[in-house]
C-alpha cells in the first residue's frame, strides 16, 4: 500500500519558537506583493493557537451530534490562506481562524466571477490512528487546468496538498468518527484584487476551509429521482463546463428549485446543441448500465471530469465491466438496467427513476445493484477499510 505521510509534528514549544522567528523576520521571495511582508500580531496569536490545537489528542471530538450530520455548513476552527499578485507565483500561506474575509467591492471574483473551487474529503482511519485524504493531487491538477482557463495563477500541486493537509490537521476534532461521515474540504481560488474594467484581477487568494458532512441528498443513501431539463442548459461548447468555475453553478439553481418543488431530487441536463445527449446533473456525473456495459457521457469540453467519476471507471473495469465514455442519448435511458450518479459530495448515488417529458423510467436499485458494489469498493478505500493498491489515499499521522 502506497502511503504518503507528513512529518511528525514538533512539540508545542518548538513550533512556538519557529513561529516567533517567522513573525520577526522579513518574508522575501516570489508571491509577495511588496519587498517586505509584515506579520501582524493577529498572525502570531493565530499561529500560537494552531500550535496548541495541533497537540490535541487524535481522539478528541468537537461537540457535534454525528448521527444527524447532513450536507450543510458547520463552522470549524481554521482556514488556510495564501495570496499572490497577478503574473506572480504563490509562495507562502498560513492558517487563520475561520471567519469572514475582507474583499473590495470591485474584486474580480465579485464583479466578473473570476473564481474556482474544488471539493475533496478527509476520513478518520478506522483504527483511530490518523486520517486519510482522497486523491488531493487530482484536485490540484484540475484547479491548475481551471486557473489557466480563467486567467489566474494557481498553487503548485505540492502547495495545494500542503494547504489541504494543514487545514485537515488544524480541524481534526471536526472529522467525524469512522462510518459517521467525513470532513469536506473546500479549496477556493479567486481574483481578490480590485478591478473595474473587464480584465484579470491584480491579486489572487487561495483559501481552504472545511466542514464535517454526512450524506449529500436528503434521501441519504436511498435511491434518488431525477428529471431531465430540456429548456435550460448547464454548459455550451467553448464555454467553461469542463472546469470547476463558480460561474457554472448558480445558473442551475432555478431549474433545480423547480424540480424539487415537484418532488424530484435533482435535475439532469442535456447538451445544448442536439438537446438529446446526457451531460450532468446539477453537481455530479451520470452513469448507465446495460448488462455488462457501463456507459458515461464523454466530456467534450462541456462536462466536468469528476475525480470520483474517474475512480469509478477504474474500479468498474477492475470488476470486469466494459466501461464506455461516449455520447449517451435520452433513448439509452429507456432500456437501461441501472443508472447512478457520482461525485465527491454524493459519492455513488443510485437512481430510482428519471422523468422525461412526463414519462417515468425506473431502474434497479436493489441489493444486487452494481452501484452498491462500486460504492462499497470506493468507500472502503477512502476510509482505509481496504488495501489501497492504487495509491489514491494520502495518509496524515
Amino acid at each position: 500500500m502506497l502511503t504518503r505521510s507528513i512529518p511528525q509534528k514538533s512539540s508545542s514549544t518548538g513550533m512556538f519558537m519557529k513561529l516567533v522567528s517567522n513573525f520577526i523576520k522579513p518574508q522575501l521571495g516570489v508571491g509577495s506583493c511588496s519587498f517586505f511582508t509584515s506579520r501582524p500580531a493577529s498572525y502570531l496569536q493565530t499561529a500560537c493557537e494552531v500550535a496548541l490545537d495541533t497537540e490535541r489528542s487524535v481522539d478528541e471530538y468537537a461537540d457535534v451530534d454525528w448521527d444527524k450530520l447532513g450536507f450543510r455548513l458547520m463552522e470549524t476552527d481554521y482556514m488556510y490562506i495564501m495570496k499572490c499578485c497577478q503574473d506572480d507565483e504563490f509562495s507562502h500561506g498560513q492558517l487563520n481562524r475561520y471567519g469572514n474575509i475582507e474583499l473590495s467591492p470591485s474584486a474580480g471574483v465579485l464583479n466578473y466571477a473570476q473564481g474556482l473551487f474544488e471539493g475533496l474529503k478527509a476520513y478518520r482511519k478506522v483504527n483511530g490512528n490518523g486520517f486519510l485524504i482522497f486523491r488531493p493531487e487530482e484536485n490540484a491538477r484540475r484547479m491548475q487546468i481551471g486557473s489557466d482557463r480563467m486567467c489566474m495563477p494557481s498553487p503548485s500541486v505540492d502547495q495545494f496538498v500542503h494547504a489541504v493537509k494543514q487545514t485537515v490537521l488544524a480541524n481534526k476534532r471536526w472529522i467525524p468518527p469512522p462510518g459517521k461521515g467525513s470532513l469536506y474540504v473546500r479549496p477556493l481560488l479567486m481574483g481578490s484584487g480590485p478591478i473595474l474594467g473587464l480584465a484579470p484581477a491584480s491579486e489572487y487568494t487561495f483559501l481552504v476551509y472545511a466542514a464535517p458532512v454526512g450524506n449529500y441528498f436528503k434521501e441519504g443513501l436511498a435511491p434518488i429521482n431525477l428529471v431531465i431539463q430540456d429548456e435550460t442548459y448547464r454548459a455550451t461548447p467553448g464555454g467553461t463546463g469542463a472546469v470547476k468555475t463558480i460561474a457554472n453553478y448558480s445558473p442551475v439553481l432555478k431549474a433545480q428549485m423547480q424540480a424539487k418543488k415537484k418532488g424530484f431530487t435533482d435535475v439532469l441536463f442535456l447538451d445544448s446543441v442536439d438537446n438529446k445527449y446526457l451531460e450532468e446533473a446539477s453537481s455530479c456525473n451520470i452513469f448507465i448500465r446495460k448488462n455488462n456495459v457501463i456507459s458515461t457521457p464523454m466530456t467534450r469540453g462541456t462536462i466536468l471530469e469528476g475525480i470520483t467519476r474517474g475512480s469509478i471507471i477504474e474500479i468498474a473495469r477492475d470488476f470486469g465491466y466494459e466501461v464506455e465514455e461516449r455520447l449517451v442519448s435520452v433513448e439509452d435511458l429507456t432500456d437501461a438496467d441501472e443508472v447512478f450518479c457520482t461525485g465527491t459530495a454524493v459519492v455513488v448515488a443510485p437512481v430510482n427513476s428519471i422523468t422525461y417529458k412526463g414519462q417515468r423510467y425506473k431502474y434497479n436499485c436493489g441489493e444486487d445493484a452494481v452501484s452498491r458494489k462500486l460504492y462499497k469498493s470506493l468507500t472502503d478505500i477512502q476510509m482505509g477499510l481496504a488495501e489501497d493498491k492504487k495509491g489514491w489515499t494520502v495518509e496524515i499521522d
